[in-house]
């Protein structure tokens, strides 16, 4: 492989870094040709979906080079798009060596979760906070954050094993009912209503909605609408997997 195709397929790593780790497709777009124009090339073109990305890129000596990048999997983590956005500023500012480059991209990609303990609690708070807030009692916070940790461990479960998210959120919003039911039948919950509620409230995709819409806003609209559409159907499948449970074992409490 050529230097400069080397160099365009680091810069690809952290456009990708970007579009896994949840930024919205204009940031992805403009790093990439920001980097791309600091190592020398004369004209970056990229296209980026939710599911795939092309760059094609001209030397100054009129080469033309295309790589193309598939998207499996999209998360939300502020950490990774804060590193790689430093990364790009300094490249910009100076470019780094080839080598040096992609230390950085599989330093970001190999990033260590050095706050665990942080998603957890916002789990516990998030799901307890809700259910008092939507009118639960003490008694159902408490049991909706006692069901906010079998989320977390359904959710990093799945994760490991690569589980398709769509199948997870059926698998994570089912159990987490069936969670909820067993509180109730045991004491330690009042509110069934309450406390699934709380706990929906970490299924929601929130932020994959929001960046849909701004994708749209700013004229990306196909990667707008594709993620619109990824979002509504997690919706769908918190509503399928709350639904299976309900249906079979609502009628225990």
């Amino acid at each position: 492989m050529q230097q400069q195709e080397r160099v365009l397929f680091a810069i690809l790593d952290a456009g990708e870094l970007l579009l896994t780790a949840g930024a919205e497709v204009a940031r992805v777009e403009d790093t990439i040709r920001r980097m791309a124009q600091a190592y020398g090339f004369v004209r970056t073109d990229v296209l980026t979906i939710t599911a795939s990305m092309v760059v094609t890129a001209q030397t100054a000596e009129g080469e033309v080079l295309t790589q193309t990048r598939r998207i499996l999997r999209r998360e939300t983590d502020m950490r990774r798009i804060e590193a790689v956005n430093a990364l790009s500023r300094e490249v910009c500012r100076s470019p780094l060596p080839l080598e040096k480059l992609h230390a950085r991209v599989e330093a970001i990609r190999s990033m260590p979760d050095g706050t665990k303990w942080r998603l957890p609690a916002a789990y516990l708070l998030i799901a307890g906070s809700f259910a008092v807030f939507f009118g639960g009692s003490w008694r159902d916070g408490i049991a909706a954050m006692l069901c906010s940790m079998v989320l977390y461990a359904i959710g990093r479960i799945g994760t490991r094993i690569s589980l398709q998210p769509i199948v997870l959120t059926v698998i994570s919003a089912a159990v987490m009912c069936l969670a909820a039911l067993i509180m109730v039948k045991v004491g330690i919950g009042q509110g069934l209503d309450y406390i699934i509620i709380g706990n929906i409230m970490l299924l929601i995709p929130g932020i994959a909605l929001v960046t849909s819409l701004r994708d749209m806003i700013v004229g990306d609209t196909i990667s707008g609408l594709l993620g619109a559409c990824e979002a509504l159907l997690r919706a769908i499948a918190i509503a399928v997997g709350c639904a299976l449970v309900l249906m079979q074992l609502g009628g225990m409490v």
